[in-house]
């Protein structure tokens, strides 16, 4: 697996574009998000159908041809140098084929930030275009509205990547070592749902994966594993490191089945490594080449994120 391609890093003034490609967004954490991009001297544009509802499926921001519409939209402005989603939920596995690709592709590398659902879309960008993205907060997400680190994090990737090359996190090592490789991952669910679709890359192989999830049993997060091993995803991974597992059973028993799952791999992996789902999420650049110490629960990037 080699590294992504790298979109510039935003400047001062930029104009960055907010879309929904998921779930729905309540208009007063919109408000409070873009007030926020504003404040660091971006100029937010909000897609048409940011605030829409589906007709019939209120857990969907509009119907999958606006969605989409908005984000190829987005991605094909040629003075949009960002597109940020507002939000996860559900609803980017339905409007991934309605994206024209090939048009997306030349318009060339932007940054593309967002995290939970909008996992599907990290791995269609790196899939189909190489492009690296960032795992990271969303604009009308509360974590980014309410938390300083979320929000430094995030900022200081954006404007001044090199400040933030190296990732320093809490965590500790569930099997230790060092291993280097080409980030890669997102929610655990969304993985595991994206096996066999169509521009879906074949496996982590070469890479250090970063898995998180929300909301789920156990035994859900262990068929999704089972379900990606059983597909030869995991073959080849050089590297784990594990996010949160926000309202999911009680973290002992959620560890011992990662532990059980991942232990055999035979690589490095790293718990609890302050990404996802959890308060003051870190932003974890998707596609780049980097180094993942378990024992210290460090990511260092070979350069930085954003060229």
């Amino acid at each position: 697996m080699n590294p992504l391609i790298r979109p510039a890093r935003l400047v001062p003034g930029a104009r960055v574009a907010v879309v929904a490609p998921s779930g729905p967004i309540p208009e007063e954490r919109l408000q409070a998000g873009l007030d926020i991009l504003r404040g660091w001297d971006l100029e937010p544009v909000v897609a048409p159908h940011v605030l829409a509802r589906h007709p019939r499926f209120d857990y969907l921001a509009g119907t999958d041809a606006d969605r989409a519409r908005d984000l190829q939209e987005a991605w094909c402005d040629p003075t949009v140098s960002a597109v940020l989603c507002a939000r996860g939920g559900y609803g980017a596995l339905r409007m991934a084929e309605l994206l024209d690709w090939t048009a997306m592709r030349a318009a060339g590398p932007k940054v593309f930030v967002g995290y939970s659902d909008i996992t599907t879309l990290h791995e269609a960008f790196a899939a189909r275009m190489g492009l690296a993205t960032l795992h990271g907060p969303m604009t009308a997400a509360l974590d980014f509205l309410k938390n300083t680190r979320a929000q430094e994090h995030l900022r200081a990737t954006l404007f001044a990547p090199e400040q933030v090359q190296a990732i320093a996190t809490g965590g500790r090592a569930l099997v230790p070592g060092r291993a280097r490789g080409v980030t890669l991952g997102g929610c655990l669910s969304l993985l595991a749902a994206d096996i066999g679709a169509p521009g879906v890359r074949a496996s982590a192989r070469g890479g250090l994966l970063f898995l998180e999830d929300i909301g789920e049993e156990t035994y859900r997060l262990d068929r999704y594993v089972t379900q990606l091993a059983r597909a030869g995803w995991l073959e080849g991974v050089r590297g784990v490191a594990l996010g949160s597992w926000v309202d999911c059973d009680p973290y002992d028993t959620v560890r011992a089945m990662l532990l059980d799952r991942l232990g055999g791999l035979g690589v490095p992996v790293v718990e609890e490594f302050g990404f996802g789902h959890c308060d003051g999420a870190l932003t974890i650049p998707f596609g780049a080449a980097a180094e993942l110490d378990a024992d210290a629960a460090t990511l260092t990037l070979d350069v930085p994120a954003l060229a």
